[in-house]
C-alpha cells in the first residue's frame, strides 16, 4: 500500500489528509493520479494540475514511486 499526503485544496477536496492506494513499486505519477481519481472522485478536477512529490522533490508524470517512498500531492500554488 502506498500513503499518500494531501494538502491545501487536495486535502479539501478528499476530506483526508491521506489517501492509501494499492501499489505495486514502479508505477508512476501518472499512474498515481489516475488511481486518486478513482478512489476520490472529488479530485477529478484538480488532478490534471496537480503537483506531485517524492521524498520531498517535484516528480514528472513519468517518475517511479516505490511503495517505500514518501508521496505528497499539492495543488499549484500561487502568490505574490
Amino acid at each position: 500500500m502506498l500513503q499518500v499526503k494531501l494538502f491545501a485544496q487536495a486535502r479539501q477536496l478528499a476530506g483526508s489528509t491521506q489517501i492509501e492506494l494499492p501499489w505495486s513499486d514502479g508505477q508512476n505519477v501518472s499512474r498515481l493520479k489516475t488511481e486518486l481519481g478513482q478512489r476520490c472522485p472529488a479530485l477529478v478536477p484538480l488532478i490534471p494540475s496537480l503537483l506531485v512529490a517524492i521524498n520531498n522533490v517535484y516528480a514528472a508524470n513519468e517518475a517511479e514511486i516505490r511503495c517505500s517512498d514518501e508521496v505528497a500531492c499539492f495543488p499549484p500554488v500561487s502568490g505574490g
